[in-house]
């Protein structure tokens, strides 16, 4: 990526590792060898590559930086990985870019078509909010792989940002080619968001979804789900669950629900397998409830927040188990989990933790979840590349899992994809995704399932076998979720309805992109935790309002008080799950309110009281004075420099004395209380905590 593109001849190597495919293709000959990377000056200049990582789905990751001196002149291009690419089935060496948009559109089906409209709704927020949403209106840029919206790369956008009028225009053009059920939805659509009476991109996915749902009634899929679980050849307890019970097949139909759930559990014999299967029974019990609802009743954004609350749900069952056992630190009991629920032509992921998702179709195999875990946290943070986050000491430590604390500091992430073709989901723990075990395997064990070469149980006793040999560390537990659909184009014609999206109060569970992404500027503060989030009885919608009614008819004030506290939010009869209110937040740490024994840390190197500081040092807050005048930016602040490899001289025999306002720099923030660091091992407040770590 860059203005110059033509950096070698087919053939020629680069750097000594990077071989030339074609102007703009390179292929890493070393992949073993960390990639050069930017200086820490100029990592501001990828920030929006770096806190997009949520959607790599669509957006190509850092990988690092091809430096070539030519002379006395010097060039430094940026190297994306993940790009957009075909391989030609005639030899791997062959590579050329996805079709464009425009270009796959005139052959696209009505489904496809609406579904590519859709995802760029999802991502335009995000895209805005980083000053690259021009990417979503530049036809060289956006590509497509199959079903999915992929984006070469991310293109700023100029003094002037695009707005909702831009992209109805963009979307115009493409009406020459949009199929004839679609094409008058999409007409006024586009001339909705040109005239501005669609403002937001709120609303435009709601409108966007109503199309979805009348396409989506003329397909019937089928669903099958295998599970399995194996305690690994080196571990004498097996922490896993899931659900269904390992080894069962099911298919829906006949099944009225279809649901698959995978949990990785934490405390060693403390409790993991505990907390697993407590998450795993809690959990189904919640989502069988929810899928009473016939599919077309079923409001996604509701369904979404509903997914979230069950998860916190069954977080503060086993938190409040692990307070009643006064299991404190690491001897608390936890688990990870990833669940995937498919409701006509969606598919619902929901992940807690490390344990992941990945999506397989006929064209390739995408992880569509991100890991909670400190590398991630500081590449969406702005703060590193990927590649060079991993070799941190700590880096796949969790930041966040069910049952280490309140559900007031847990953040699930729910999002739902649109399936327009036969795919395969696979739901793993780390047992098998480790060393990218999945990446290397998909293709000549998973696949074969589309291509109707081999079955679902088959597979999954393959893949529980590469697990135990090829990586043999952990327990493994895998699900297989493969979802078949007969598509038929259809003969009625759309008219696209403008409706206002559901009000959610809480920000936490309102509609979602494809991967939701923390885009409030967190740069002070390292933190995935919302500073308020108001009780589960604050999201119950206007809708519950109609069996309010009802209740009252029957003449059942009790049963009006059950249904107001009890009731889901998306549901509309009375099969709605229980779901209790969640505490409300406490008040996130930040430099503004800093206490005794609390951490601080660095995301680059610095100087504090003639010390310096090599960037990720800890150092322990030891005491907060108030300064000599009202002003709290002149406080004067203690702190002891915790045992570190990164010092880049002796520890201080005395605490480092600095002020406030000597703090409040870009790249110093302060730890939560579940965070690990150095300063574990020093003599810690009496109500400190260790976060989970795998």
């Amino acid at each position: 990526m860059g203005d110059v593109l033509n950096v070698g001849s087919p053939g020629e190597i680069l750097a000594d590792r990077y071989l030339v495919l074609n102007k703009s293709v390179v292929l890493d000959t070393k992949p073993g060898l960390l990639p050069q990377g930017l200086e820490t000056e100029k990592v501001q200049t990828i920030r929006a590559y770096l806190r997009l990582i949520p959607y790599s789905l669509h957006i190509p990751q850092v990988y690092g930086v091809l430096s070539l001196k030519d002379g006395r002149s010097h060039k430094e291009i940026l190297l994306l990985e993940k790009p957009p690419l075909l391989t030609e089935p005639t030899t791997d060496s062959q590579l050329r870019l996805c079709p464009q948009l425009t270009t796959a559109w005139r052959t696209a089906t009505s489904m496809r078509q609406m579904n590519w409209l859709w995802q760029l709704a999802h991502l335009w927020q995000p895209l805005v909010s980083e000053g690259v949403a021009s990417s979503l209106i530049d036809t060289h840029i956006l590509r497509v792989e199959g079903s999915l919206v992929r984006l070469l790369e991310l293109r700023s956008d100029t003094s002037t940002a695009p707005k909702l009028s831009h992209l109805g225009d963009f979307w115009q053009q493409l009406l020459p080619d949009t199929k004839p059920a679609i094409a008058e939805f999409v007409n006024q659509v586009s001339s909705y968001l040109i005239q501005g009476e669609i403002n937001s991109p709120e609303v435009l996915i709601s409108v966007l979804d109503r199309g979805l749902a009348e396409l989506g009634e003329l397909q019937s899929p089928k669903i099958k789900i295998i599970t399995k679980t194996d305690t690994g050849p080196k571990r004498q307890r097996n922490e896993d669950a899931c659900y269904p019970p390992s080894g069962t097949l099911l298919s829906k139909p006949p099944q009225a629900t279809a649901l698959a759930i995978v949990c990785d559990g934490i405390g060693g014999h403390e409790g993991g397998n505990v907390a697993s299967n407590l998450a795993i029974e809690t959990i189904q019990q919640q989502v069988q409830q929810l899928t009473k609802v016939p599919s077309n009743h079923i409001e996604p954004s509701l369904l979404l927040a509903d997914l979230e609350q069950a998860v916190a749900v069954a977080n503060d069952k086993i938190s409040q188990r692990n307070d009643s056992e006064n299991r404190q630190g690491r001897k608390r009991m936890g688990t990870t989990l990833v669940m995937a629920l498919p409701v006509a032509h969606e598919m619902y992921i929901t992940h807690v933790g490390d344990s992941r998702a990945y999506w397989i179709t006929r064209d390739a195999c995408y992880q569509v979840t991100l890991d909670d875990d400190v590398a991630s946290r500081e590449v969406r943070l702005g703060y590193a590349i990927y590649r060079e986050a991993v070799q941190q000491s700590g880096s796949g430590s969790l930041v966040q899992a069910l049952g280490m604390s309140s559900s007031a500091a847990l953040h699930p992430t729910a999002q739902r994809f649109i399936l327009d073709e036969d795919a395969v989901f696979l739901l793993t723990s780390d047992g098998l995704s480790d060393f990218d075990r999945v990446e290397e395997y998909w293709e000549t064990e998973i696949l074969p399932i589309l291509t109707e070469e081999t079955d679902l149980v088959t597979v999954a006793d393959k893949l529980l076998e590469i697990a135990n040999t090829k990586n043999g560390h952990d327990n493994v537990t895998i699900a297989l979720v493969h979802y078949q659909v007969q598509y038929v184009e259809p003969e009625l014609t759309l008219k696209a309805v403008i409706v206002q999206p559901p009000t959610i109060t809480t920000a936490k569970v309102t509609p979602k992109p494809l991967q939701p992404t923390l885009l409030e500027d967190i740069s002070e503060q390292k933190t995935l935790i919302p500073k308020n989030k108001p009780s589960s009885f604050q999201q119950l919608p206007l809708h519950l309002i109609v069996p309010m009614i009802i209740a009252i008819a029957a003449g059942s004030l009790g049963l009006l008080v059950r249904g107001l506290f009890m009731s889901s939010p998306l549901l509309t009869t009375d099969s709605s799950p229980t779901l209790q209110p969640t505490p409300a937040a406490t008040n996130a740490r930040s430099l503004n309110n800093l206490a005794s024994g609390w951490v601080i840390t660095n995301s680059q190197a610095i100087t504090l009281d003639d010390q310096k500081l090599e960037a990720g040092s800890f150092l322990q807050v030891v005491e907060v004075e108030p300064g000599d005048t009202p002003n709290a930016q002149e406080s004067v602040i203690k702190l002891r420099l915790c045992p570190s490899e990164n010092t880049l001289s002796p520890q201080p025999d005395k605490p480092l004395r600095v002020t406030l306002a000597q703090l409040q720099r870009p790249g110093i923030t302060v730890l939560k209380s579940t965070d690990t660091s150095s300063c574990d091992n020093l003599s810690q407040p009496p109500d400190s905590e260790t976060p989970a770590s795998r």
